[in-house]
């Protein structure tokens, strides 16, 4: 990757990361209060389509909420937040074919995040969705093209895009 005449169009970037919280009842607007102190932003609850007898979940019911972060900036300071909680490193299974998820088991260990009563300790997920330079073409609506399979970005990839960028070691 060092080659100083690569291909733009090979270059991985982040596209979105999508931070996501479940639960019901109180716990939603736990989980709601948190995801919008973490972001600043609005956040969408999510409708269950099935029913979770277990979990006291049925179709209709709101069930979790979730947040999709674009900006580029703002991605940046998160994952570096997220990374040091869970000290910079990431186990092999939580990467796949174009992204990366892990979990956050209680939202105190995040740096600069002090606790709240409102809120209490809960945690979330977060997944990382990587793409290269013309992925629009398989997204829009007319003329639409064809995004071939080496555009995809493999495991080793990603694993060597984490370690350059966040200095995040992989186990």
């Amino acid at each position: 990757m060092g080659n100083t005449n690569q291909n733009k169009m090979r270059k991985i970037e982040i596209e979105k990361i999508i931070l996501n919280c479940g639960g019901t009842d109180e716990k939603l607007e736990k989980s709601v209060k948190l995801l919008e102190k973490l972001t600043q932003k609005k956040i969408k609850k999510i409708k269950s389509t099935k029913r979770i007898p277990g979990f006291k979940i049925s179709p209709g019911k709101f069930s979790g909420c979730k947040i999709t972060i674009r900006n580029k900036n703002q991605i940046t300071d998160l994952l570096n937040k997220f990374f040091a909680t869970i000290e910079n490193e990431i186990s092999n299974k939580k990467i796949t074919l174009n992204a990366a998820s892990f979990g956050i088991p209680e939202c105190i260990e995040i740096p600069g995040f002090e606790y709240d009563r409102e809120i209490g300790i809960l945690g979330f997920e977060i997944s990382i969705i990587f793409k290269r330079k013309g992925k629009r073409v398989k997204l829009k609506k007319s003329k639409r093209g064809k995004y071939p399979l080496k555009q995809q970005i493999s495991k080793l990839e990603i694993i060597e895009y984490l370690k350059e960028n966040f200095g995040l070691g992989v186990i």
